[in-house]
């Protein structure tokens, strides 16, 4: 267990699929296309004389012909389409996130001296495993925090812990629900924070393109430099949106801001952004200091 070269039936087994009803509609929907597209081949003369009901007087079936042909095409590119969907959906969701968790990680050059790292959206704990792994096999003392917003929960805290239980850190990580655009912690508490494939999640209630949730999530990106500490390293992999990420960053006089190159995930673009936070951190244009209840983070 805990090993980078991991077979993908291993990783399904322990953590499975956040949403499984979405590439389950696709492959329904794929294989109802598939028969539809089979029936038009095996009975195309039969479709044709029923589309010349609504093409009469075409050139000897001409039309008719080329419009039973032009939907049998479609019908299979949608299958096709549909199936590569489902698939892909899968992968992304399964064993992409497992090996973007591998890279997340090893953007970080020494977990011996972290002592306190958060993963914001932890889910079922893909990236949260790898971080104790990562943490066990430095021999640090320190642990992870996994948290997850209450109201987008699809995941419940026991089954979270379960597949730390699996991996063989349940001592390494600490489970718990809360904003994430009001963080639940102190200032500068964490090493290290990632986050998977969460951030753009975050306000979709107000649609994904509108500026409320731009807003939303440039709150979720202040939230996680106002916890790190000094010298901390955030790492975000997400998903459309890692151009303003980027912007908001600079404005928050983050330091060593990268961007990976393009990963296809979920059927779209994604990159992980890795950046550090000054040793000396002051507001940027837009940032305000709050005051604090919750200080404890574990």
């Amino acid at each position: 267990m805990g090993k980078a070269g991991r077979d993908w039936t291993q990783i399904y087994a322990i953590y499975g699929i956040d949403d499984w009803q979405t590439p389950i509609f696709l492959l329904i929907h794929a294989i109802l296309f598939s028969i539809l597209s089979i029936l038009f081949l095996l009975y195309f003369n039969p479709i044709c004389s029923l589309f010349e009901l609504f093409f009469p007087g075409g050139s000897g079936g001409g039309v008719a012909r080329f419009a039973a042909g032009f939907t049998g095409s479609v019908t299979a590119l949608s299958a096709v389409c549909l199936f590569f969907a489902a698939a892909n959906i899968f992968y992304s969701s399964v064993i992409l996130r497992w090996d973007m968790a591998q890279r997340m990680v090893s953007s970080v050059n020494d977990w011996s001296t972290v002592k306190h790292a958060l993963d914001l959206g932890c889910g079922r704990g893909i990236l949260l495993n790898a971080v104790a792994l990562q943490l066990k096999k430095a021999g640090s003392s320190g642990r992870v925090v996994g948290l997850d917003p209450t109201r987008m929960k699809k995941v419940s805290t026991l089954s979270t812990l379960r597949t730390a239980g699996i991996e063989g850190v349940q001592e390494y990580v600490t489970c718990r629900e809360g904003d994430p655009r009001t963080l639940p912690f102190g200032d500068n508490s964490f090493d290290v924070v990632v986050s998977a494939a969460f951030v753009h999640t975050v306000g979709k209630e107000f649609g994904q393109k509108s500026a409320a949730a731009a807003a939303e999530r440039m709150r979720v990106l202040g939230e996680v430099v106002r916890v790190l500490k000094p010298s901390g390293v955030g790492v975000v992999w997400d998903l459309v949106h890692v151009p303003e990420y980027v912007q908001r960053l600079h404005e928050l006089n983050m330091d060593d801001i990268r961007v990976s190159e393009r990963v296809t995930a979920f059927m779209v673009s994604s990159h992980i952004v890795t950046f550090r936070k000054p040793s000396q951190h002051f507001l940027g244009h837009g940032e305000v200091r709050l005051d604090w209840r919750c200080h404890n983070i574990c």
